[in-house]
């Protein structure tokens, strides 16, 4: 009996040990991050940021991939086609819901894995500080007189940013026109160049441009730092845009081995308490938070929804 008990802990230790042994198994190469926006964009900055700071925790490397084109879809069908070995993580947006939604919805959201949405930040209408248009009430009146030739920039065309532009002109009650760019930095390059009177985009998008001012916030109130004095919609008699946000966060193929999807959960945990992540994020005007992966798909399928209905009720699809 005593050589059976010693040979029954013999091998409870050696589960235990194959167990570890599989877990430590993942990564044992560089980590591709792909990335929809080009190198220098507001994503590819936001996933080298998160990288330096992951590697604080894990004996991993990182390497950042761009993938741009149709806002997002392209780097999303590539993660599509990419082995579910774990190795393929994506930057995503609430931008790319609205692209999958505005360009026929051929892509299946069950067939992800949204791992983490790590950031809420607000959605802020954006003027030219020298302009004589750069107030929230200054934009409105100049609409008004242009009646649908006033000019809005932004990245791409049925992405989050075009599609909280129609919504204001809805809840406001003005026309104006989208001229996409390829990318945030080239759309407020152009609104600086005076080829438009507002851009769309958040908070953060200003930091280092102070030829730029933040007209007016979607948020419930005020927010911190450099930006306590940007009025929110509410503050400015407009209903209905009390909580448009761009969330930030990670996804992967459906399917990965436990260990890597583990080895992400742990991950995210450990960034997203990090001080540095922290004031990072807040600096720019946002919130870090930590949403995982039931959370986070119930967000991505409400504004799936929720893009539909907006898209189908402005006559943008059918």
């Amino acid at each position: 009996m005593k050589k059976i008990a010693i040979l029954i802990v013999f091998a409870m230790l050696f589960v235990v040990a194959g167990s570890t042994a599989a877990l430590a198994k993942f990564p044992t190469k560089p980590i591709k991050v792909v990335v929809y926006t080009k190198p220098g964009g507001a994503g590819d900055v936001f996933t080298r940021k998160f990288t330096a700071i992951a590697e604080k925790y894990v004996d991993a490397s990182f390497v950042v991939i761009n993938k741009p084109g149709a806002g997002g879809v392209v780097a999303i069908k590539h993660i599509i086609k990419s082995r579910a070995d774990g190795y393929q993580l994506a930057f995503v947006t609430r931008s790319n819901i609205g692209k999958i939604v505005s360009t026929g919805g051929t892509i299946d959201v069950n067939n992800l894995s949204w791992l983490a949405m790590m950031v809420s930040d607000p959605e802020a209408i954006i003027t030219l500080k020298a302009s004589p248009i750069n107030t929230w009430q200054q934009v409105v009146a100049d609409a008004k007189a242009k009646n649908g030739k006033q000019i809005w920039v932004g990245p791409a065309a049925g992405g989050n940013d075009h599609i909280m532009a129609m919504k204001t002109w809805e809840a406001v009650g003005i026309k104006a026109k989208w001229v996409p760019y390829k990318g945030g930095s080239k759309a407020m390059a152009a609104l600086m160049g005076g080829h438009g009177v507002a851009y769309v985009g958040n908070p953060q998008d200003v930091i280092g441009r102070p030829d730029l001012k933040v007209a007016v916030i979607s948020n419930l109130e005020r927010i911190g730092g450099q930006f306590t004095d940007v009025p929110t919609f509410r503050e400015l008699g407009v209903k209905g845009l009390d909580n448009e946000i761009m969330w930030r966060g990670f996804m992967i193929k459906k399917g990965v081995p436990k260990e890597a999807y583990d080895f992400y959960m742990d991950l995210f945990e450990k960034v997203n308490k990090d001080p540095k992540w922290r004031e990072y994020v807040q600096k720019g005007g946002a919130t870090p938070v930590l949403y995982k992966e039931d959370k986070f798909l119930s967000i991505v399928k409400a504004d799936q929804k929720e893009f539909t209905a907006t898209l189908k009720k402005l006559g943008a699809i059918k």
